[in-house]
């Protein structure tokens, strides 16, 4: 089974960044995408990036559902392991 990881989402969110690029060292688990300057729009564009790159159906209204790479993070995972 194919994992989603905090290396690969960090990937993903700063080729989504655009010009402004985000620290994402440390510890991002908890810290809201807000806070770390991601507004929906990126989180939109990261989402798609991640449905074609991991092959795994994941619904705009994610975006708005979770709050932190934590839950993105899992919610992927729960997506990949039910799909395997």
């Amino acid at each position: 089974m194919q994992r989603f990881t905090i290396d690969d989402l960090r990937r993903i969110l700063r080729q989504c960044a655009g010009e402004e690029e985000q620290s994402l060292d440390g510890d991002i688990l908890e810290r809201s995408f807000d806070e770390l300057g991601y507004d929906s729009l990126a989180l939109l564009e990261t989402t798609s990036r991640i449905s074609k790159e991991f092959s795994v159906k994941l619904s705009d209204d994610i975006a708005a559902e979770v709050d932190t790479p934590g839950e993105l993070l899992a919610f992927v995972n729960e997506k990949l392991a039910a799909m395997a």
